[in-house]
């Protein structure tokens, strides 16, 4: 448990992502260490980690710059009306929405809100990830999955300046890493060492954790998502608990300030 009675850690987070099982662990392991949670909009995400934020959990691609964990793939969804004649199949092939009015293709609608008012008047469908639609809890509409549709990747997102023992630290829970785990031991279940570098892909592959899609993912996979580089660059960069991270001078217990604090580091 990190002992740091003054520490806070600020996590933001996109529509339809929900960090609450990470902050559970979190706060029962470190339990004087404040995690502040910070709602974004799918488009704030460099903004946040500019300002308050120490990490995000978001939607790839992100800005060049930033490092990523890839985390899991949502599923695609055609929402729909529920009398429209696709709601009958348990799912919508590409020829099929090939010869529906589509309101928005996605993969993630600019206005969410907007683009189901239109579906709920007839207007047409909408393509978006699954999370997001059941957020919306439109109970006239329903969501059917869109066949052989690549899905949205989840990542957990920061900035190379913003690493710490703090965001070393929650990184590990994020990959399902034990209580008892020292600094030296693997993570669990991916068994990569948290001070490796490697590279994480960049969006439009397979889901690192190899979580089921749809399922809000587990935050447990491990496997390949255990390494960790600045997205876009194509070059290994340095994960959060690296030596370039830890000689940045940021120890024990210094996330960023929350908003408003900022001046004083």
């Amino acid at each position: 448990m990190l002992g740091c009675m003054t520490a806070a850690l600020t996590i933001a987070f996109v529509p339809g992502v929900s960090p609450a099982k990470w902050v559970r662990v979190w706060r029962d392991r470190n339990p004087d260490v404040e995690l502040v949670l910070q709602p974004i909009g799918a488009d704030e995400v460099a903004d946040a980690l500019a300002g308050s934020a120490d990490m995000a959990f978001a939607r790839l691609p992100v800005e060049d710059g930033h490092h990523a964990i890839p985390l899991w793939t949502e599923t695609a969804v055609v929402a729909m009306p529920k009398d429209s004649a696709l709601a009958d199949a348990d799912q919508v092939t590409q020829e099929q929405l090939a010869a529906t009015e589509v309101v928005d293709h996605g993969p993630v609608p600019a206005d969410v809100d907007a683009a189901l008012d239109l579906v709920e008047a007839n207007v047409g469908v909408v393509v978006l990830p699954q999370s997001l639609f059941r957020a919306a809890s439109r109970k006239e509409l329903v969501g059917r999955p869109l066949v052989d549709a690549p899905g949205t990747r989840i990542a957990l997102v920061w900035r190379d300046e913003d690493a710490s023992e703090l965001t070393d630290e929650f990184i590990g829970v994020v990959r399902g890493r034990t209580a008892n785990s020292s600094r030296g031991q693997q993570d669990q279940p991916g068994g990569s060492s948290r001070s490796e570098r490697a590279d994480s892909r960049p969006s439009g592959g397979r889901s690192a954790s190899g979580a089921a899609p749809g399922k809000g993912g587990t935050g447990k996979g491990g496997s390949g998502a255990g390494r960790s580089s600045k997205t876009g660059s194509g070059g290994s960069g340095s994960g959060a608990g690296s030596a370039k991270g830890r000689g940045r001078g940021k120890g024990l217990g210094r996330g960023k300030p929350r908003r408003g604090q900022k001046g004083n580091r």
